[in-house]
């Protein structure tokens, strides 16, 4: 596992031992970026469920403005931020102990520029992250909001709480989910 692209290219990147988290292999990660490569630079990212906190290293990396890391688990907490300091990267980070979220509620930014959340597989943890940004000022029908899910998962809960399925990029044995709220669910 490693940083693919941007100032801190080729960085070998750390992930937590045991099977609490699966990384995103280089190959998804690098298709993953080649789609959202021009909103990334100078913006504000949210990793959550960050497991190795690989995917906003690899959004600070390429320039976004500051990245927002948030897990639960302590193990992986300390990857994140042993790899930030590696990458030298810490200086535009902030990582958050604890549910996805509640930590949303400590962010204080003007509008979040993309949410990337990989959750455990099959564990609905998305949808309880999903209702809470509804209602935050900081996300707006221009945030792109990825998921990363394993294939094939039913879309119609996402539609059913104000969000748009924008794009869905399928790979071997998961997808990312592209959504972006509905502006009749920005009226808030």
């Amino acid at each position: 596992m490693r940083v693919i692209s941007g100032e801190a290219r080729s960085m070998p990147l750390k992930a937590p031992k045991g099977m609490n988290t699966r990384p995103t292999q280089d190959r998804i990660k690098e298709t993953l970026f080649n789609i959202i490569q021009n909103e990334v630079p100078g913006s504000v990212f949210l990793d959550l469920f960050s497991g190795s906190g690989q995917i906003g290293i690899e959004a600070l990396s390429r320039g976004a403005e500051h990245a927002y890391f948030s897990d639960t688990d302590r193990d992986s907490l300390n990857v994140i931020k042993d790899n930030l300091a590696f990458t030298k990267l810490s200086d535009r980070a902030t990582v958050f102990r604890g549910d996805a979220a509640v930590s949303l509620n400590s962010i204080h930014e003007k509008h979040f520029d993309i949410i990337y959340m990989d959750p455990p597989y099959s564990s609905g943890l998305e949808l309880g992250v999903l209702r809470e940004l509804t209602s935050m000022k900081q996300v707006t029908p221009g945030t792109v909001i990825i998921i990363e899910n394993e294939k094939d998962v039913p879309l119609d809960h996402y539609t059913g709480l104000g969000y748009s399925i924008e794009r869905v990029k399928k790979y071997l044995r998961s997808e990312h989910i592209f959504l972006k709220l509905c502006k009749e669910a920005d009226d808030r």
